[in-house]
């Protein structure tokens, strides 16, 4: 099978210590990898350096066979993301902030844009000014904005944060789609163990910028009753020694 992304030996240290060491990651294309662990792990430090937001001191990614540090043009082409905290325009309306985004790639009509934001559920809430939405309706914009020109391979930060139950299960729904019936890869990061569980295909456990475990949810609901309970021993044996 294809790959998608490969990590490799990637390492990042801040000044204060923290940050990751030595992550590595094969991901298979069209699969869901679900990057799981508390806030201030290193997910986010991670996916920065996936997306070319900041260099690594060792290690690289490939992107379909593309490295991120020697030829981030053609890594990033058919990838979509979104890292951390969501920041469009908030004086322009989601349909405006998605025309905007829009520029970036050729050939993009307006169909596409509204069948991008029906999909993420804000199509009638199209011309409302961003500043009168809520902090859910902001992430979907975000998630909107990364599907935006169907991407390959998509990198979400935290994508069911500030979503509403309904709002989280279309989100897993819409993933999962994707998924199948378009081949796309998935990267997800995630505090969220449930989400995690339901839709990833494989999972990598992430504890103080190590990166304790990656194993196929199959084989670990196999072994464990649930993905918390995997989640906590491998927390418990390697992490908290």
């Amino acid at each position: 099978m294809d790959t998608a992304i490969v990590i490799e030996n990637l390492s990042k240290k801040y000044k204060n210590s923290r940050g990751i060491e030595d992550i590595n990651i094969e991901i298979s294309k069209g699969k869901i990898f679900g990057f799981l662990g508390p806030n201030g792990s290193g997910k986010t430090t991670a996916m920065k350096i996936m997306v070319g937001l900041m260099k690594a001191d060792t290690g690289d990614v490939r992107i379909n066979g593309y490295s991120i540090s020697k030829d981030y043009e053609q890594a990033m082409k058919n990838v979509g993301c979104m890292i951390e905290k969501i920041v469009p325009f908030p004086y322009l309306t989601a349909y405006e902030n998605m025309k905007l985004r829009g520029r970036f790639y050729n050939g993009l009509d307006n169909r596409e844009i509204d069948k991008t934001l029906n999909i993420t559920g804000l199509l009638k809430y199209k011309n409302e000014k961003i500043k009168n939405y809520s902090l859910g309706m902001k992430q979907r914009l975000g998630i909107a904005m990364a599907f935006l020109a169907n991407p390959d391979i998509l990198i979400l930060d935290e994508p069911f944060n500030g979503l509403d139950v309904e709002g989280m299960f279309q989100m897993r729904k819409l993933i999962t789609n994707l998924s199948k019936e378009k081949n796309t890869t998935f990267f997800i990061s995630s505090h969220l163990i449930h989400d995690i569980e339901l839709i990833c295909e494989k999972v990598g456990i992430l504890y103080d910028g190590q990166l304790l475990a990656v194993k196929d949810t199959k084989d670990i609901l196999r072994d464990y009753s649930s993905l918390e309970n995997y989640y906590l021993s491998e927390v418990d044996i390697n992490g908290a020694s």
